[in-house]
């Protein structure tokens, strides 16, 4: 805890800027593995600029499928009545009203073994979804989407401006055949201007990062009709007063904290 585990989750939230593909943090030395060597080379020169008490080397590793490697000892985690858990650890049905999601850990954020997602998971749990419309804005592996549909809400959206997360996010839908999720392509901007705003959501979803719901805040308001919630996910407690401000004059109705995570509900 403290200024160095400030300086370390900032760090990790910067990546999401990038095209990472797997974190191997299982050292003090961290290796980040990305897509291309140039997209590693940007997020080098960047990053060092940002975060000067770091040290940064670019290496060249054969491909290994880090990204399986990185994940596969994660097992089932539960958040209140939800249980978020890989295909190979799926636990045997104990109380009746159990929530099981099966997520396979890909390159798609969101296993349920960050603090953000479980914020995010526990969120969803504190609202009446039966019947409630949702947006799930950088849906990721799908997870909160799915939750949404399982919790009662109908439709359920999944968007993410990454072709890849969709893709996770699709075989995940595959692997919880009852859940009800259309899960699509797009940036946030491209259905506030084509008019989806008009209808909204009751309730959106956006675990991103505080930057990013900074700069998206009259979007994502846009998409929420009123008298919804907006869960929102993905910042620290530093960072809890700009967020706050930008989405003014909304309410909060529910907060939730893990290491030093935040995860609020807006009115």
């Amino acid at each position: 805890m403290g200024a160095a585990f400030d300086r370390l989750d900032l760090f990790q939230a910067a990546l999401a800027d990038y095209d990472v593909t797997a974190i191997d943090d299982a050292s003090d030395r961290w290796r980040i593995f990305f897509h291309t060597t140039a997209e590693r080379d940007r997020a080098a020169e960047a990053l060092r600029d940002d975060f000067a008490e770091l040290a940064f080397e670019r290496i060249d590793v054969p491909d290994e499928d880090w990204a399986a490697r990185s994940q596969a000892a994660l097992r089932a985690v539960r958040i209140g009545k939800i249980v978020v858990a890989p295909p190979w650890d799926v636990p045997p049905r104990g109380h009746t009203d159990d929530v099981v999601i099966v997520i396979r850990p890909s390159m798609g954020f969101g296993t349920g073994h960050h603090a953000t997602t479980r914020l995010c998971l526990d969120a969803l749990q504190h609202l009446d979804l039966l019947g409630r419309s949702v947006m799930d804005v950088g849906t990721g592996s799908g997870v909160l989407a799915i939750a949404s549909s399982f919790l009662g809400a109908a439709p359920v959206v999944g968007i993410d401006d990454d072709e890849d997360a969709i893709a996770a996010a699709r075989d995940n839908r595959e692997l919880n055949p009852h859940a009800s999720v259309s899960l699509e392509v797009g940036d946030l901007r491209t259905y506030v201007v084509s008019g989806f705003s008009r209808s909204g959501s009751d309730v959106v979803l956006a675990n991103l990062t505080g930057a990013l719901l900074v700069s998206a805040a009259a979007d994502l308001q846009h998409l929420t009709k009123p008298g919804g919630r907006l869960i929102l996910g993905g910042f620290l407690t530093a960072q809890e007063s700009d967020v706050l401000r930008a989405f003014a004059p909304l309410t909060v109705e529910h907060r939730g904290e893990e290491e030093e995570w935040l995860c609020v509900t807006l009115r």
